[in-house]
């Protein structure tokens, strides 16, 4: 997608500020990070110091559509079920969730292009006909001929689109906090604005610690458990050389391409056949910011912006797919639903992947 002149000065600013927000996507070009750096503050709140990847999953990679793909595999000889994240993120946010999951399942999640280890090739397409036939070439790439699909956030647009173009190939499909068209004009506009009011500062990205502790407090929230799979998803966008210096994903191009990507990628409900579950949290942001002119935009947001725009969408959904469980999930934001109290979403998972679809 080619934006010109004055557009795209001011896309490239505004996405520089995005995805300081968006899950780390762009914090900074290089922060230098060293075990001489960790606060004795933060390492007693994360101990973390030996962090191993315990999850049960493998990490490799998978060369489709002209790019290489990496995705963890948590095995198991159950019914497929993919699972595809938001924008800004990688497939290590479902860490936990996953965890839960794949004793029935097998369970595949992968970075979209640009994102995580995935390659973001600076020249590549990132439109939605990319990425959906990204996520084709993938499940054709590993053997999967049917299966279900969890979106969470954007990820929900390469499963709508994906189980409208193909529906002989989607079992059930799942909104986790993803059942929005965000490109709906007068949300999109006021979603960039709070998210580059709730970037970090510079004190903010002097080190690992100090990203982490940004970001537990801006997007989860600061009564979320840190938990293993939170520190494997920020390891994989905080990726150091060999010199110990950071270097962010998705890249700033990369960024730019997504975000004008989820802006015009409109929603076509009436081609999904598949039984869908949408999970909706009850709020956006967590309220834990020092900053008193922050928390009052933050709840501003949650209120007079999301409160409107998530009961349109409900509605939306409900009229629009042929089959469909609309659920909220309470004291839950936009990263919690999936990371609090893991076990009780899972469960609910569970419960409308296995029971057989009414005749």
């Amino acid at each position: 997608m080619e934006i010109p002149g004055a557009a795209a000065r001011e896309l490239r600013e505004k996405v520089m500020q995005l995805n300081n927000a968006v899950k780390l996507a762009t914090l900074a070009l290089a922060l230098t990070i060293c075990s001489a750096n960790a606060q004795t503050s933060e390492v007693a709140k994360y101990p973390i110091v030996n962090y191993t990847d315990a999850s049960p999953h493998k990490s490799t990679f998978a060369r489709v559509n002209g790019v290489n793909l990496n995705y963890l595999d948590w095995g198991g000889d159950g019914p497929a079920l993919v699972l595809i994240h938001g924008i800004g993120d990688d497939p290590h946010i479902f860490d936990d969730l996953a965890s839960l999951l794949h004793d029935r399942f097998r369970i595949i999640a992968y970075a979209r292009r640009g994102h995580g280890l995935s390659d973001a090739p600076p020249d590549a397409s990132y439109d939605a006909a990319t990425l959906t036939e990204d996520f084709r070439q993938l499940v054709d790439h590993l053997g999967i001929q049917r299966m279900s699909v969890i979106g969470w956030s954007m990820g929900a647009n390469e499963g709508t689109a994906f189980a409208g173009q193909y529906p002989e190939r989607v079992d059930k499909l799942i909104y986790l906090d993803g059942g929005y068209d965000w490109s709906t004009p007068v949300f999109f506009k006021a979603f960039g604005d709070i998210v580059a009011a709730n970037s970090p500062g510079a004190s903010d990205v002097r080190s690992l610690d100090a990203v982490r502790t940004w970001y537990h407090t801006a997007w989860p929230g600061k009564a979320v458990p840190w938990t293993p799979g939170l520190e494997a998803y920020l390891r994989d966008l905080t990726q150091p050389d060999a010199a110990g210096t950071l270097h962010l994903k998705p890249s700033d191009q990369a960024s730019a391409a997504v975000f004008a990507t989820l802006g015009n990628w409109k929603r076509d409900y009436t081609k999904v056949q598949a039984p869908t579950l949408a999970l909706y949290a009850t709020t956006f942001f967590p309220l834990d910011s020092t900053d008193p002119a922050l928390v009052e935009k933050l709840r501003d947001f949650n209120q007079n912006i999301m409160v409107p725009f998530r009961q349109a969408s409900m509605e939306r959904v409900r009229r629009e797919l042929r089959n469909v469980t609309v659920k909220q999930i309470g004291d839950r934001n936009h990263m919690t639903i999936g990371l609090q109290q893991p076990d009780a979403v899972a469960a609910t998972i569970r419960e409308f992947l296995l029971t057989p679809p009414a005749r």
